[in-house]
């Protein structure tokens, strides 16, 4: 059985997953749309997995105190969904960087605090299932997100992908807050 903590976990980041998918491929299109090169694609991917890298650390380390893990989860997402929405405003590779940066610490903010929450909620007996649950949606959403970001960007353009993904991120963000029920 499921807790309602465990769906809520879940059922937050199935939607954040289906929105992230959304982009895919289609950013190295944006990133030339915007006058960038492979060289901009690679930079920019590298500045939000390094920021990601680093401050993952620091926030594993800072939602280890009682209290912390819900409140900065809830916030990573409300932050992803926020610099999803800046997408619309980039107009060069620089924009992009600040962007992907902003990405890659709200993304810092969840991965560890979700993946922690998500162990504590969970039956000890099933931990194998809940894992490959939470993974498996999470990859097939993916790959619906990318097919509809590609519809979406085919017939209406990039800054309609990037409403569609905040939107749907904001609703995520909203309904990841349920966490913070005691």
């Amino acid at each position: 059985m499921v807790s309602q903590k465990l769906k809520i976990l879940i059922y937050g980041s199935a939607l954040w997953a289906l929105a992230e998918g959304m982009l895919g491929p289609l950013f190295a299109v944006f990133t030339q749309r915007i006058g960038g090169d492979i060289f901009d694609i690679t930079w920019a991917w590298a500045t939000y997995l390094l920021i990601m890298g680093i401050a993952v650390i620091i926030v594993g380390k800072v939602s280890d105190v009682k209290g912390r893990r819900v409140k900065i989860m809830v916030f990573g997402y409300w932050l992803n969904a926020l610099f999803t929405f800046g997408y619309l405003f980039v107009k060069s590779p620089i924009h992009l960087f600040i962007v992907q940066a902003g990405l890659g610490i709200a993304t810092a903010m969840t991965a560890p605090t979700w993946a922690c929450l998500y162990s504590l909620h969970g039956d000890q007996r099933q931990k194998g299932f809940e894992w490959g649950l939470v993974d498996g949606i999470t990859y097939m959403l993916m790959a619906v997100g990318i097919i509809i970001g590609g519809i979406v960007v085919t017939y209406s353009g990039f800054n309609v992908l990037f409403i569609t993904m905040g939107t749907i991120q904001t609703i995520s963000a909203a309904y990841q807050m349920k966490m913070l029920r005691k």
